[in-house]
Protein backbone atom coordinates (compact mmCIF):
# COMPACT_ATOMS: atom_id res chain seq x y z
CA UNK A 1 0.00 0.00 0.00
CA UNK A 2 2.83 2.52 0.12
CA UNK A 3 4.21 2.12 -3.10
CA UNK A 4 0.35 2.60 -4.11
CA UNK A 5 0.20 5.56 -2.26
CA UNK A 6 3.25 6.81 -3.89
CA UNK A 7 2.23 6.02 -7.14
CA UNK A 8 -1.05 7.86 -6.82
CA UNK A 9 0.67 11.60 -5.52
CA UNK A 10 1.96 10.93 -8.88
CA UNK A 11 -0.50 10.62 -11.00
CA UNK A 12 -1.87 13.99 -9.52
CA UNK A 13 0.91 15.45 -11.60
CA UNK A 14 -0.51 14.33 -14.65
CA UNK A 15 2.14 11.97 -15.60
CA UNK A 16 3.33 8.39 -15.09
CA UNK A 17 5.23 7.44 -11.42
CA UNK A 18 6.54 4.52 -9.95
CA UNK A 19 7.14 3.27 -6.49
CA UNK A 20 9.98 4.63 -4.08
CA UNK A 21 10.96 7.00 -7.08
CA UNK A 22 10.28 10.86 -7.74
CA UNK A 23 7.13 11.54 -8.91
CA UNK A 24 8.10 11.59 -11.95
CA UNK A 25 9.05 8.11 -12.33
CA UNK A 26 6.30 6.82 -10.41
CA UNK A 27 3.94 4.15 -11.75
CA UNK A 28 1.25 1.65 -10.94
CA UNK A 29 1.75 -2.10 -10.68
CA UNK A 30 -0.24 -5.03 -9.77
CA UNK A 31 0.48 -8.75 -9.31
CA UNK A 32 3.38 -8.47 -7.41
CA UNK A 33 3.95 -10.80 -4.23
CA UNK A 34 3.25 -8.10 -1.81
CA UNK A 35 0.96 -6.04 -3.67
CA UNK A 36 -1.91 -8.36 -6.20
CA UNK A 37 -3.08 -5.10 -7.26
CA UNK A 38 -2.32 -0.73 -7.20
CA UNK A 39 -5.85 1.39 -7.68
CA UNK A 40 -5.18 5.17 -7.07
CA UNK A 41 -7.78 8.12 -7.08
CA UNK A 42 -7.01 11.89 -7.33
CA UNK A 43 -8.58 14.93 -7.14
CA UNK A 44 -6.74 18.09 -8.06
CA UNK A 45 -7.41 21.88 -8.80
CA UNK A 46 -5.43 23.67 -11.88
CA UNK A 47 -5.52 27.82 -12.28
CA UNK A 48 -3.20 28.93 -15.31
CA UNK A 49 -3.09 32.68 -15.68
CA UNK A 50 -1.68 33.63 -18.64
CA UNK A 51 -0.24 37.35 -19.55
CA UNK A 52 0.91 39.10 -22.37
CA UNK A 53 1.73 42.49 -24.25
CA UNK A 54 0.48 42.38 -28.05
CA UNK A 55 2.07 44.47 -30.38
CA UNK A 56 1.11 45.57 -33.93
CA UNK A 57 3.31 46.02 -36.77
CA UNK A 58 2.85 49.47 -38.33
CA UNK A 59 4.70 51.31 -41.14
CA UNK A 60 5.38 54.91 -40.02
CA UNK A 61 2.80 57.72 -41.75
CA UNK A 62 4.76 60.05 -43.98
CA UNK A 63 6.83 63.09 -42.76
CA UNK A 64 6.91 61.40 -39.58
CA UNK A 65 10.45 61.48 -39.88
CA UNK A 66 10.47 57.42 -39.10
CA UNK A 67 11.49 54.61 -41.75
CA UNK A 68 11.11 51.04 -41.63
CA UNK A 69 8.43 48.89 -39.79
CA UNK A 70 7.55 49.64 -36.09
CA UNK A 71 6.09 47.83 -33.27
CA UNK A 72 2.80 49.83 -31.37
CA UNK A 73 1.88 49.11 -28.14
CA UNK A 74 -1.90 47.88 -28.51
CA UNK A 75 -3.03 45.43 -25.74
CA UNK A 76 -2.64 44.12 -22.67
CA UNK A 77 -4.08 40.03 -22.61
CA UNK A 78 -4.86 38.20 -19.86
CA UNK A 79 -6.56 34.48 -19.43
CA UNK A 80 -7.44 32.36 -16.91
CA UNK A 81 -7.94 28.78 -16.91
CA UNK A 82 -9.92 27.15 -13.82
CA UNK A 83 -10.02 23.41 -13.66
CA UNK A 84 -10.94 20.72 -11.36
CA UNK A 85 -8.52 17.34 -12.56
CA UNK A 86 -10.31 13.51 -11.71
CA UNK A 87 -7.73 11.28 -12.35
CA UNK A 88 -7.67 7.05 -11.86
CA UNK A 89 -4.72 4.78 -11.97
CA UNK A 90 -4.35 1.07 -11.53
CA UNK A 91 -1.78 -1.73 -12.64
CA UNK A 92 -2.53 -3.76 -15.28
CA UNK A 93 0.40 -5.86 -14.61
CA UNK A 94 3.35 -5.71 -13.12
CA UNK A 95 5.13 -2.41 -14.18
CA UNK A 96 2.41 -1.21 -16.24
CA UNK A 97 -0.02 1.24 -15.81
CA UNK A 98 -3.50 2.25 -17.42
CA UNK A 99 -4.61 5.79 -16.57
CA UNK A 100 -7.80 7.96 -17.05
CA UNK A 101 -8.12 11.63 -16.70
CA UNK A 102 -11.50 13.70 -16.64
CA UNK A 103 -11.09 17.79 -16.81
CA UNK A 104 -14.17 19.66 -15.87
CA UNK A 105 -13.19 23.43 -16.71
CA UNK A 106 -14.92 25.93 -14.70
CA UNK A 107 -13.81 28.84 -16.64
CA UNK A 108 -11.68 29.47 -19.47
CA UNK A 109 -11.64 33.25 -19.70
CA UNK A 110 -10.03 36.04 -21.97
CA UNK A 111 -10.10 39.68 -21.84
CA UNK A 112 -8.44 42.65 -24.01
CA UNK A 113 -7.59 45.81 -22.45
CA UNK A 114 -5.03 49.08 -23.78
CA UNK A 115 -2.00 49.52 -23.01
CA UNK A 116 -1.01 52.76 -21.13
CA UNK A 117 0.34 53.34 -24.99
CA UNK A 118 -2.69 53.09 -26.63
CA UNK A 119 -6.07 54.45 -26.37
CA UNK A 120 -9.08 53.80 -28.71
CA UNK A 121 -8.47 57.87 -30.50
CA UNK A 122 -4.93 56.47 -32.02
CA UNK A 123 -5.07 52.84 -32.10
CA UNK A 124 -4.92 50.77 -35.60
CA UNK A 125 -7.69 48.55 -33.64
CA UNK A 126 -10.55 51.03 -33.42
CA UNK A 127 -9.42 53.15 -36.21
CA UNK A 128 -9.49 50.58 -38.70
CA UNK A 129 -10.21 51.79 -42.42
CA UNK A 130 -9.53 47.94 -44.16
CA UNK A 131 -11.70 45.21 -45.24
CA UNK A 132 -10.89 41.47 -44.59
CA UNK A 133 -10.04 41.44 -48.76
CA UNK A 134 -7.80 44.18 -48.58
CA UNK A 135 -10.19 46.79 -49.80
CA UNK A 136 -9.89 50.47 -48.31
CA UNK A 137 -13.56 51.04 -46.86
CA UNK A 138 -15.11 54.13 -48.69
CA UNK A 139 -15.07 57.43 -46.77
CA UNK A 140 -13.00 56.12 -44.01
CA UNK A 141 -10.43 58.42 -42.35
CA UNK A 142 -8.14 56.86 -39.43
CA UNK A 143 -7.07 60.59 -38.35
CA UNK A 144 -10.54 61.68 -37.56
CA UNK A 145 -12.32 58.35 -36.96
CA UNK A 146 -14.73 58.74 -39.65
CA UNK A 147 -16.43 55.34 -41.14
CA UNK A 148 -13.97 53.38 -39.42
CA UNK A 149 -14.89 50.44 -38.09
CA UNK A 150 -13.00 48.35 -35.63
CA UNK A 151 -11.49 44.88 -35.83
CA UNK A 152 -13.13 44.00 -32.27
CA UNK A 153 -14.65 46.09 -29.39
CA UNK A 154 -12.63 47.30 -26.96
CA UNK A 155 -12.02 46.81 -24.07
CA UNK A 156 -13.50 42.72 -24.34
CA UNK A 157 -14.25 39.66 -22.34
CA UNK A 158 -14.73 36.23 -23.35
CA UNK A 159 -16.29 33.02 -21.65
CA UNK A 160 -15.80 29.76 -22.16
CA UNK A 161 -16.04 26.26 -20.12
CA UNK A 162 -17.81 23.07 -19.98
CA UNK A 163 -15.62 19.36 -19.56
CA UNK A 164 -12.68 19.16 -21.26
CA UNK A 165 -10.55 16.27 -23.27
CA UNK A 166 -10.86 12.72 -21.77
CA UNK A 167 -7.17 11.67 -20.99
CA UNK A 168 -6.09 7.56 -21.55
CA UNK A 169 -2.51 6.51 -20.55
CA UNK A 170 -0.46 3.86 -20.81
CA UNK A 171 3.19 3.69 -19.04
CA UNK A 172 5.63 0.90 -18.58
CA UNK A 173 8.82 0.47 -16.63
CA UNK A 174 11.69 -1.17 -17.96
CA UNK A 175 13.69 -0.41 -14.56
CA UNK A 176 12.83 -0.02 -11.22
CA UNK A 177 15.39 0.88 -8.76
CA UNK A 178 13.24 -0.34 -6.21
CA UNK A 179 13.63 -3.69 -7.60
CA UNK A 180 16.88 -3.68 -8.36
CA UNK A 181 19.46 -0.74 -6.68
CA UNK A 182 21.22 -0.69 -9.13
CA UNK A 183 19.58 0.54 -12.03
CA UNK A 184 17.86 3.64 -12.34
CA UNK A 185 13.83 3.72 -13.05
CA UNK A 186 12.81 4.29 -16.30
CA UNK A 187 9.57 5.11 -17.77
CA UNK A 188 8.27 4.88 -21.07
CA UNK A 189 4.58 5.89 -21.66
CA UNK A 190 1.88 7.13 -24.17
CA UNK A 191 -0.92 9.63 -23.19
CA UNK A 192 -4.08 10.30 -25.63
CA UNK A 193 -5.85 12.97 -25.31
CA UNK A 194 -9.62 12.63 -26.88
CA UNK A 195 -11.42 15.11 -28.70
CA UNK A 196 -14.36 14.75 -26.70
CA UNK A 197 -14.87 18.16 -25.97
CA UNK A 198 -17.78 20.07 -28.22
CA UNK A 199 -16.40 22.38 -31.05
CA UNK A 200 -15.12 25.67 -30.05
CA UNK A 201 -16.64 27.90 -32.23
CA UNK A 202 -14.38 30.74 -32.48
CA UNK A 203 -17.37 33.28 -34.30
CA UNK A 204 -19.79 32.62 -31.64
CA UNK A 205 -20.15 35.34 -29.13
CA UNK A 206 -18.65 34.54 -25.63
CA UNK A 207 -18.69 37.60 -23.97
CA UNK A 208 -21.98 36.87 -21.77
CA UNK A 209 -20.27 35.01 -18.34
CA UNK A 210 -24.13 33.65 -18.56
CA UNK A 211 -23.34 31.76 -21.24
CA UNK A 212 -19.78 29.96 -21.52
CA UNK A 213 -18.71 29.03 -25.00
CA UNK A 214 -17.50 25.74 -25.73
CA UNK A 215 -13.61 24.84 -25.17
CA UNK A 216 -12.88 21.66 -27.25
CA UNK A 217 -10.50 21.60 -30.30
CA UNK A 218 -11.36 18.18 -31.60
CA UNK A 219 -8.07 17.32 -32.28
CA UNK A 220 -6.74 13.88 -31.21
CA UNK A 221 -3.43 14.39 -29.35
CA UNK A 222 -0.82 11.19 -28.68
CA UNK A 223 2.24 12.19 -26.37
CA UNK A 224 4.94 10.12 -26.52
CA UNK A 225 7.68 10.41 -23.63
CA UNK A 226 10.33 8.70 -21.32
CA UNK A 227 11.41 9.92 -17.35
CA UNK A 228 14.44 8.30 -15.53
CA UNK A 229 14.97 8.99 -11.49
CA UNK A 230 17.66 7.46 -8.97
CA UNK A 231 17.60 7.59 -5.66
CA UNK A 232 20.76 8.85 -3.76
CA UNK A 233 20.40 9.18 -0.07
CA UNK A 234 17.90 12.55 0.41
CA UNK A 235 17.93 13.51 -3.37
CA UNK A 236 16.69 11.62 -6.26
CA UNK A 237 17.43 13.67 -9.09
CA UNK A 238 15.34 12.85 -12.29
CA UNK A 239 14.61 14.04 -16.10
CA UNK A 240 11.93 13.66 -18.94
CA UNK A 241 11.32 14.41 -22.61
CA UNK A 242 7.83 14.41 -24.19
CA UNK A 243 6.93 14.97 -28.17
CA UNK A 244 3.22 15.62 -28.75
CA UNK A 245 1.54 14.58 -32.06
CA UNK A 246 -1.54 16.32 -33.18
CA UNK A 247 -4.26 14.73 -35.33
CA UNK A 248 -7.49 16.59 -36.52
CA UNK A 249 -10.18 14.46 -35.70
CA UNK A 250 -13.67 14.69 -37.01
CA UNK A 251 -15.62 17.80 -36.39
CA UNK A 252 -12.95 20.18 -36.78
CA UNK A 253 -13.33 24.01 -37.13
CA UNK A 254 -12.94 25.67 -40.35
CA UNK A 255 -12.42 29.42 -41.17
CA UNK A 256 -14.82 28.80 -43.42
CA UNK A 257 -17.86 27.17 -42.00
CA UNK A 258 -18.70 31.03 -41.80
CA UNK A 259 -18.28 31.92 -45.64
CA UNK A 260 -22.06 32.42 -45.69
CA UNK A 261 -22.78 33.65 -42.05
CA UNK A 262 -20.16 35.93 -41.92
CA UNK A 263 -17.70 36.54 -45.20
CA UNK A 264 -16.57 40.19 -44.07
CA UNK A 265 -14.38 38.05 -41.87
CA UNK A 266 -12.84 36.27 -44.50
CA UNK A 267 -9.89 37.62 -47.16
CA UNK A 268 -11.39 35.49 -50.03
CA UNK A 269 -14.68 33.71 -48.80
CA UNK A 270 -15.66 32.95 -52.47
CA UNK A 271 -12.66 30.44 -52.51
CA UNK A 272 -13.58 28.40 -49.61
CA UNK A 273 -14.30 24.79 -50.17
CA UNK A 274 -12.82 25.12 -54.19
CA UNK A 275 -9.53 23.99 -55.27
CA UNK A 276 -7.25 22.87 -52.69
CA UNK A 277 -8.71 24.85 -50.39
CA UNK A 278 -10.93 22.10 -48.69
CA UNK A 279 -11.69 21.56 -44.88
CA UNK A 280 -8.12 20.31 -44.29
CA UNK A 281 -6.59 23.37 -46.25
CA UNK A 282 -8.38 26.05 -43.84
CA UNK A 283 -8.94 24.38 -40.91
CA UNK A 284 -7.52 23.64 -37.67
CA UNK A 285 -3.74 22.72 -37.62
CA UNK A 286 -2.66 21.99 -34.52
CA UNK A 287 1.21 22.68 -33.55
CA UNK A 288 3.12 19.84 -32.36
CA UNK A 289 5.26 20.22 -29.18
CA UNK A 290 7.78 18.85 -27.72
CA UNK A 291 10.15 19.21 -24.25
CA UNK A 292 12.34 18.37 -21.43
CA UNK A 293 12.38 18.66 -17.69
CA UNK A 294 15.41 18.35 -15.21
CA UNK A 295 14.77 18.05 -11.53
CA UNK A 296 15.49 16.77 -8.23
CA UNK A 297 13.23 15.56 -5.45
CA UNK A 298 14.59 16.03 -1.77
CA UNK A 299 13.36 14.43 1.02
CA UNK A 300 14.53 16.11 4.40
CA UNK A 301 11.79 13.78 6.60
CA UNK A 302 10.58 10.16 5.18
CA UNK A 303 9.50 7.91 8.44
CA UNK A 304 8.15 4.52 6.40
CA UNK A 305 7.03 2.44 8.95
CA UNK A 306 4.48 5.48 10.11
CA UNK A 307 3.62 5.96 6.38
CA UNK A 308 4.78 10.02 7.01
CA UNK A 309 6.60 11.77 4.28
CA UNK A 310 7.87 15.28 3.19
CA UNK A 311 9.06 16.13 0.17
CA UNK A 312 10.54 19.23 -1.88
CA UNK A 313 10.11 18.93 -5.67
CA UNK A 314 12.56 21.73 -7.91
CA UNK A 315 12.60 20.91 -11.66
CA UNK A 316 13.59 23.39 -14.76
CA UNK A 317 11.09 23.58 -17.74
CA UNK A 318 11.75 23.46 -21.59
CA UNK A 319 9.16 23.28 -24.45
CA UNK A 320 8.53 23.94 -27.94
CA UNK A 321 5.85 25.07 -29.47
CA UNK A 322 5.55 24.65 -33.27
CA UNK A 323 3.80 26.93 -35.92
CA UNK A 324 0.09 26.30 -36.33
CA UNK A 325 -3.01 27.47 -36.88
CA UNK A 326 -5.37 27.30 -33.75
CA UNK A 327 -7.08 28.95 -31.34
CA UNK A 328 -4.57 31.87 -29.88
CA UNK A 329 -4.52 34.70 -27.78
CA UNK A 330 -6.58 36.51 -30.22
CA UNK A 331 -9.07 33.73 -31.43
CA UNK A 332 -11.85 34.86 -29.73
CA UNK A 333 -11.35 38.70 -30.37
CA UNK A 334 -11.00 38.37 -33.81
CA UNK A 335 -13.42 35.32 -34.10
CA UNK A 336 -11.66 33.01 -36.10
CA UNK A 337 -8.32 30.09 -36.03
CA UNK A 338 -5.17 32.21 -36.38
CA UNK A 339 -1.67 30.95 -37.53
CA UNK A 340 0.82 31.59 -34.66
CA UNK A 341 4.44 31.18 -35.32
CA UNK A 342 6.56 28.62 -33.44
CA UNK A 343 8.10 29.66 -29.89
CA UNK A 344 9.77 28.40 -26.85
CA UNK A 345 8.50 27.59 -23.20
CA UNK A 346 11.28 28.33 -20.51
CA UNK A 347 10.43 27.96 -16.74
CA UNK A 348 10.22 25.83 -13.43
CA UNK A 349 8.46 24.27 -11.04
CA UNK A 350 8.65 24.29 -7.32
CA UNK A 351 6.39 21.61 -5.30
CA UNK A 352 6.28 20.22 -1.60
CA UNK A 353 4.46 16.62 -0.99
CA UNK A 354 3.04 15.87 2.78
CA UNK A 355 1.48 12.05 3.42
CA UNK A 356 0.70 11.86 7.08
CA UNK A 357 -1.20 8.27 6.60
CA UNK A 358 -1.28 4.97 4.70
CA UNK A 359 -4.03 6.25 1.97
CA UNK A 360 -3.36 9.91 1.97
CA UNK A 361 -1.17 12.61 0.12
CA UNK A 362 -1.31 16.17 -0.29
CA UNK A 363 0.28 17.88 -3.21
CA UNK A 364 0.91 21.78 -4.07
CA UNK A 365 3.21 23.10 -7.33
CA UNK A 366 3.57 26.23 -8.38
CA UNK A 367 4.97 26.80 -12.39
CA UNK A 368 5.92 29.89 -14.07
CA UNK A 369 6.83 29.78 -17.69
CA UNK A 370 8.41 32.84 -20.01
CA UNK A 371 7.29 32.44 -23.68
CA UNK A 372 9.21 33.71 -26.57
CA UNK A 373 8.11 36.41 -28.48
CA UNK A 374 5.91 34.74 -31.07
CA UNK A 375 3.66 36.51 -33.82
CA UNK A 376 -0.36 35.35 -33.66
CA UNK A 377 -1.37 36.47 -36.97
CA UNK A 378 0.92 34.61 -39.62
CA UNK A 379 -1.55 33.41 -42.33
CA UNK A 380 -0.15 32.21 -45.45
CA UNK A 381 -1.27 34.20 -48.81
CA UNK A 382 -2.04 31.93 -50.65
CA UNK A 383 -0.38 29.02 -52.94
CA UNK A 384 1.24 29.01 -56.45
CA UNK A 385 -1.06 26.45 -58.05
CA UNK A 386 0.24 27.91 -61.80
CA UNK A 387 3.86 27.26 -60.53
CA UNK A 388 5.17 30.51 -62.18
CA UNK A 389 7.08 31.11 -58.72
CA UNK A 390 4.64 33.47 -56.92
CA UNK A 391 1.10 34.28 -55.65
CA UNK A 392 -1.23 35.70 -57.98
CA UNK A 393 -3.77 37.86 -56.29
CA UNK A 394 -4.72 39.77 -59.15
CA UNK A 395 -5.07 37.62 -62.15
CA UNK A 396 -5.16 33.70 -60.71
CA UNK A 397 -7.43 34.69 -57.44
CA UNK A 398 -8.17 31.07 -56.92
CA UNK A 399 -4.43 31.05 -55.61
CA UNK A 400 -5.59 32.64 -52.51
CA UNK A 401 -5.62 31.57 -49.30
CA UNK A 402 -9.66 31.94 -48.45
CA UNK A 403 -8.64 32.47 -44.49
CA UNK A 404 -5.83 35.14 -45.17
CA UNK A 405 -7.22 38.15 -43.62
CA UNK A 406 -5.35 41.36 -45.29
CA UNK A 407 -6.05 43.66 -41.87
CA UNK A 408 -3.48 41.61 -40.11
CA UNK A 409 -1.86 38.84 -41.97
CA UNK A 410 -0.43 40.67 -44.27
CA UNK A 411 3.70 41.87 -42.79
CA UNK A 412 3.36 45.38 -41.34
CA UNK A 413 0.49 45.21 -39.87
CA UNK A 414 0.28 41.84 -37.76
CA UNK A 415 0.06 41.31 -34.44
CA UNK A 416 3.03 39.53 -31.57
CA UNK A 417 2.86 38.30 -28.61
CA UNK A 418 5.55 39.32 -26.07
CA UNK A 419 6.53 39.61 -22.70
CA UNK A 420 3.90 36.91 -22.36
CA UNK A 421 4.21 34.53 -19.27
CA UNK A 422 2.61 32.01 -17.96
CA UNK A 423 1.36 30.31 -13.73
CA UNK A 424 0.11 27.16 -13.04
CA UNK A 425 -0.89 26.43 -9.18
CA UNK A 426 -1.83 23.02 -8.39
CA UNK A 427 -3.33 21.67 -5.48
CA UNK A 428 -4.15 17.92 -4.82
CA UNK A 429 -5.22 15.52 -2.59
CA UNK A 430 -4.49 11.54 -3.41
CA UNK A 431 -6.30 8.53 -2.28
CA UNK A 432 -5.01 4.89 -2.66
CA UNK A 433 -7.16 2.11 -2.40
Amino acid sequence: MQRLRAVLAAVTLGAPLAASAADITRIASSFDDDDPFDLFIDVGFERTQTRAKILREQVPPAGSGSTGRIDASELWYKAVDARLNLELAFGLYRDLEFSFTLPLVFQQNERWDFTSDSSAAISTITNNCLNANGSTIPGCNPLTGDGTIPLFGMPQESFRGGLGNMHFGLAYAFFKQERDPTKPTWIIGLDYEAPTAKQRDPSVDTTNPDERGDIGDRVHKYQLYTSFSRRMGVAEPYFKAHYTIPVRGPGIYSNCDQAASNPDNLGAPENCFTGPWNRKETGIKAPTTGGMLFGVELVPFDKPQKHQKFALDVRTIGNYVGRGRYYNELSSALGKLLTSEDYFQLGGMLGVTASAAESFTIRASGTFLYNTDHTLTAEELGQDLDGNGEVDVETNPGEVNPTFDWRYDLVSRRFRAVESTSFRFDLSATFSF
